[in-house]
């Protein structure tokens, strides 16, 4: 027989049967199919959004069924129902009219009916309809009229109808039932499960949820646990609570669909932790799954909550029963070993998406498992489920797995530790008497192929189930599928029939059985062994992410991005999930909009249980502290780098002049290392040159602090003080410019421009006031001696009078305060430092000292303040120092005072704290104190 008859055949017997295959939903073989019926099953499928919404696909799919028959039937389309609009005005009006008519002739009926008695004088009266009896009548005398229930038949007809055989059975005492059987509608159209509550008000969302738990709790009732489950939905999409998720936990169990009552339970307790019920539910369904040790604590933190639940006590014995049989038995004392299988290297699988036959993506990675060669087509497989465990080398080095099997498959490991590292298995015993298996791993060089001990045991298994399985999993690595379903499913079979209770065992079963059909395509096998899988053990990586693949392939994307988005909450480290959720967003995106998520199924909750197993084991501490000196290293070198990037990039934009791009780069800098003078510095000449001139002070300040003799960072401050007209302070910068350094021509030039500016401004500063005599300093050491104390013979008096300070008035702006201040401070004249204070406002004094904010400006207030002011005016001294911290830049400057200034600072607190004064007390001061000190 050629292969285009069996093909023919086969194609027969997929249309004559009522499930479309996937592959026909696709334009060639609509194209080329004949079958007019077939087409238009088709295109009912198409249609029903079931294997999903392909509109162009439907769109082709008619044409060709109306080429093959016009008038199909399954090209009838539903017209919308008849509104006003859709209708004329005389028609629509002629409706209306009827409508109302009918309505008018109803109620006219139903005030006529009302008027009738009750009951009529007939005797006769006819049953209520529906029921098998009549009305019974009462007489005037009280006594009840009992009719008979059938007339004796009087007439040649009526005896026609008479039942003998039923007349005979109520004299023989035969009672029949005479009640019609019930009538199951399978028909009724299925409930939607949301409602939409967006114009009710809150008093009516709340009896809308009542309405909708209380029709779930009649259908419990009555046994349709299906339609009990609807109605609690629809209630809980109205208002979340714990009765309606309690009530559905239940039904879901009544169902068996233990993962659903898993998840409604752990929201019971996540919304109300001591719920008794939910914690026994959960018990129950702990218990389906094979969870004993955890439906047992459940159990006992109901009965801590109530201790004479008679329904605990009870679960609570069935499960204590089951733990006492499952208990394993102690291993025997001796030097016995265990070989015992790697379960990961048994099930591996491929970690790519589903794209019609195209091989794995690069951008995916792989993360665990062994690659190896299929039989027959050379199919290059990654592992799937594995995908937490280290790849391990392919090729021709030693170690590594061929076709023939595995050289490394099983581990010696003495009883009870299992999860010791993995290492090639020479010679060794199985538990108990069992005969002793050798087998002897050959080299790939050598080309031998490397034996396989199929008789090691495997779990709880029986010897024969463990030697199945064994089988299965040896086919499976050689690329065997389909012989690896049979062996795979002898031993499911036998599972069953043997009764033992290890849920763990069957569940790799069908967990590898699903992995073979998956190999080979059957998606729908697939996904209903992973399923049971699941079952069997809740939350389980590898069926979920084999599920997960399964649905994917058959396009179905919503129930595929649910099991991704849980195998991530198991491990997050799973890239081959990572990939397909990003993948599979992009398409749910293009199908549904931008709604997508309302469309998707409930993703579960993993609970912390199930994720702890998932992670790596805790670090030693001398690992720990490596980890984090590399971390440490990291980032300094990282932070090094980047500094010295951005430190190089703004001095080339001070090169080329962009300076607002180099105070950028170099604010990088500060941000990565705030010790560096240079970079402050530098920012300083930026500021400079923008004419930032208070900003520029500001970083030549917090220089000096890293440097006190950077004189960069003295001749930057100058030429800002410059910039700012507080001729004085640059003079004094200068002059330490000199100190430092006298060759530096570009200082002296300044110092002879500054000098020269500072007697303009004192000749110009204020005609209509008495003129200051203001001492300036100058470079040479004969005229500053001169100028501190020496005098002429003949105006030794004159000259000192000159150089102390004129009478102190009243500033009139900040540069007046300034000159006065400055003239103080060169003179070291506090008291006249306290009587300009005592002419200053407190309110005004932030803005009058901004421009001539220092350190030694802030510790000569001080003395001023404590020395003078102190005794004489508190009051003032207070209000003073309450308005100097708000001074700008003040915080700046009070970081940069040295130990003697702060010592001056705490001593004038210290004062004032001790006197007592109506404007502040004790407290206030200490509040006060915290701003400065």
């Amino acid at each position: 027989m050629s292969a285009e008859m069996v093909n023919g055949l086969l194609n027969t017997e997929v249309i004559h049967s009522n499930k479309i295959p996937v592959e026909h939903l696709d334009y060639d073989y609509i194209e080329k199919c004949t079958d007019l019926g077939y087409l238009e099953k088709i295109l009912k499928v198409l249609g029903s959004g079931e294997e999903g919404i392909f509109p162009h696909l439907i769109e082709f799919c008619e044409k060709h069924v109306e080429k093959l028959n016009p008038k199909s039937r399954a090209l009838r389309k539903d017209k919308p129902p008849t509104s006003p609009a859709s209708l004329p005005k005389d028609e629509w009006s002629q409706i209306s009219d009827e409508l109302k008519s009918w309505e008018i002739e109803m109620s006219v009926g139903e005030k006529q009916l009302k008027q009738f008695p009750l009951f009529s004088d007939d005797e006769n009266v006819p049953p209520i309809r529906g029921s098998n009896c009549s009305v019974q009548r009462t007489s005037a005398s009280g006594v009840k009229q009992i009719k008979n229930k059938a007339p004796v038949p009087r007439e040649y007809k009526d005896w026609d109808k008479f039942d003998i055989e039923k007349e005979c059975a109520k004299v023989d005492g035969v009672v029949t039932n005479n009640a019609a059987p019930t009538i199951i509608n399978r028909g009724l159209p299925k409930v939607l499960r949301k409602l939409q509550t967006s114009a009710l008000t809150e008093q009516e969302i709340m009896v809308l949820a009542n309405r909708e738990k209380d029709k779930g709790n009649e259908a419990f009732k009555t046994s349709d646990f299906e339609e009990a489950v609807a109605y609690y939905t629809r209630s809980l999409s109205v208002l979340p609570t714990v009765a309606a998720y309690n009530n559905r936990a239940q039904a879901e169990i009544k169902l068996q669909n233990w993962h659903r009552a898993l998840s409604d339970c752990q929201k019971v307790l996540e919304m109300e932790p001591g719920n008794a019920k939910g914690l026994l539910r959960r018990a129950t369904v702990q218990k389906h799954l094979g969870n004993l040790q955890m439906a047992t604590d459940d159990v006992n933190a109901v009965l801590h909550i109530e201790p004479h639940n008679e329904i605990a006590k009870k679960l609570l014995n069935e499960l204590n029963k089951k733990m006492t049989e499952r208990a394993p038995e102690k291993p025997a004392k001796g030097k016995t070993i265990l070989i015992e299988e790697i379960e990961d290297e048994e099930e591996e699988e491929e970690a790519c998406a589903r794209t019609d036959g195209a091989v794995e993506s690069s951008s995916q990675q792989r993360v665990g498992g062994e690659s190896c060669a299929a039989a027959a087509a050379g199919e290059e497989r990654a592992d799937m489920g594995n995908a937490q465990k280290k790849p391990h080398g392919r090729g021709d080095g030693g170690g590594a797995r061929g076709k023939g099997g595995s050289a490394d498959k099983y581990t010696v490991t003495p009883p009870g530790q299992e999860g010791g590292k993995q290492r090639p298995a020479g010679r060794g015993l199985a538990n108990g008497n069992s005969t002793a298996h050798q087998g002897e791993s050959a080299s790939r060089e050598t080309g031998e192929q490397s034996k396989v001990n199929l008789d090691a045991p495997a779990g709880n298994l029986p010897p024969p189930l463990a030697r199945l399985k064994n089988e299965g999993n040896h086919l499976f690595k050689n690329g065997q599928f389909g012989d690896a379903i049979e062996k795979y499913s002898l031993a499911i079979d036998g599972y069953t029939e043997s009764g033992i209770d290890s849920p763990e065992d069957l569940c790799i079963l069908y967990s590898n059985r699903a992995a073979c059909y998956l190999k080979d395509g059957n998606s729908a096998d697939c996904i209903t062994d992973c399923t049971k899988s699941l079952e069997l053990q809740p939350f389980s990586l590898k069926p979920l992410l084999r599920r997960a693949m399964a649905y994917d392939s058959l396009e179905r994307y919503r129930k595929a991005y649910v099991d991704y988005k849980t195998v991530l909450q198991i491990d997050i480290s799973t890239q081959a999930a990572h990939d397909s959720v990003n993948r599979i967003t992009r398409v749910l995106i293009e199908q549904d909009g931008p709604s997508w998520r309302e469309n998707l199924p409930e993703i579960p909750l993993v609970p912390l249980s199930a994720q702890q197993h998932r992670r790596e084991e805790p670090l030693s501490a001398e690992a720990a502290q490596a980890r984090a000196e590399r971390a440490v290293q990291d980032a300094a070198r990282k932070a090094e780098a980047r500094f010295t990037a951005c430190k190089t990039d703004g001095n080339e934009f001070v090169k080329k002049g962009r300076y607002e791009d180099a105070v950028g780069k170099y604010s990088e800098c500060v941000k990565l290392r705030s010790n560096e003078c240079t970079v402050f510095t530098n920012r300083a000449l930026c500021y400079v040159k923008l004419e930032r001139f208070a900003e520029a002070k500001q970083d030549c300040d917090l220089a000096l602090a890293l440097e006190p003799e950077n004189k960069k960072a003295f001749y930057r401050r100058a030429l800002a003080n410059k910039g700012l007209k507080d001729y004085l302070a640059c003079s004094t910068d200068l002059q330490e410019v000199l100190r430092l350094d006298p060759s530096v021509q570009e200082a002296e030039k300044e110092l002879q421009e500054v000098t020269e500016l500072l007697r303009q401004s004192l000749a110009t500063a204020s005609p209509g006031k008495p003129r200051r005599s203001v001492p300036i300093t100058e470079v040479d050491d004969t005229e500053e001696s001169a100028s501190k104390g020496e005098q002429d013979s003949t105006t030794g008096q004159d000259h000192a009078d000159q150089s102390k300070p004129s009478a102190i008035t009243e500033p009139a702006n900040a540069y007046e305060f300034g000159q006065a201040i400055s003239a103080a401070r060169s003179h070291d004249d506090t008291e006249a430092c306290a009587k300009l204070l005592h002419l200053v406002a407190p309110e005004t004094l932030p803005s009058y000292i901004s421009n001539h904010l220092d350190g030694h400006t802030i510790a000569f207030i001080m003395q001023a303040l404590d020395g003078h002011l102190l005794e004489t005016d508190p009051g003032l001294v207070y209000q003073h120092l309450n308005h100097l911290h708000t001074a700008e830049r003040f915080s700046v400057v009070l970081m940069l005072l040295d130990k003697e200034e702060r010592r001056q600072m705490t001593q004038l607190f210290e004062h004032l704290s001790a006197v007592e004064s109506e404007d502040f007390n004790k407290n206030d001061v200490q509040n006060l104190a915290n701003k400065y000190i």
